[in-house]
C-alpha cells in the first residue's frame, strides 16, 4: 500500500483522485507545524503540497520512505529539491492544475 499525506488545503476532487485509486492509501493533515510534519513523514510515500507547507532539508532528511513530493499548482520553491534530489525524491508540480 502506497501511502500519501496532502497537507495543504486541496480541492475535494484532487483529494478523491488519491482515495478512488487503488493500492493508495490517503492522509489530509492540513496546518501540521513543521516539527509535526518532521515527525510523521516517515510514515508516507508521497506528500502533496501546496505553498503553505515548506518541505525543508530536516523534513526531507526525516523521511523514511518519500519518494515523491507533488506540489498542487505552479513552481517548487517551497520545496528543498537539492536535498530531495540527494534522496532520490522525485519533486514535480502541476502548473495547470489550478485553473481547473
Amino acid at each position: 500500500m502506497i501511502k500519501v499525506l496532502i497537507s495543504d488545503d486541496l480541492s475535494e476532487q484532487g483529494v478523491e483522485v488519491f482515495r478512488k485509486t487503488s493500492g493508495i492509501e490517503v492522509d489530509v493533515k492540513v496546518g501540521l507545524k513543521p516539527d509535526e510534519l518532521k515527525t510523521i513523514i516517515k510514515n508516507y510515500h508521497g506528500l502533496v503540497v501546496r505553498s503553505a507547507t515548506k518541505v525543508t532539508k530536516e523534513i526531507i532528511e526525516a523521511a523514511e520512505q518519500l519518494r515523491v513530493v507533488g506540489r498542487a499548482g505552479s513552481g517548487t520553491d517551497n520545496i528543498d529539491k537539492e536535498a530531495a534530489t540527494k534522496k532520490g525524491i522525485v519533486v514535480m508540480n502541476t502548473p495547470g492544475g489550478n485553473t481547473v
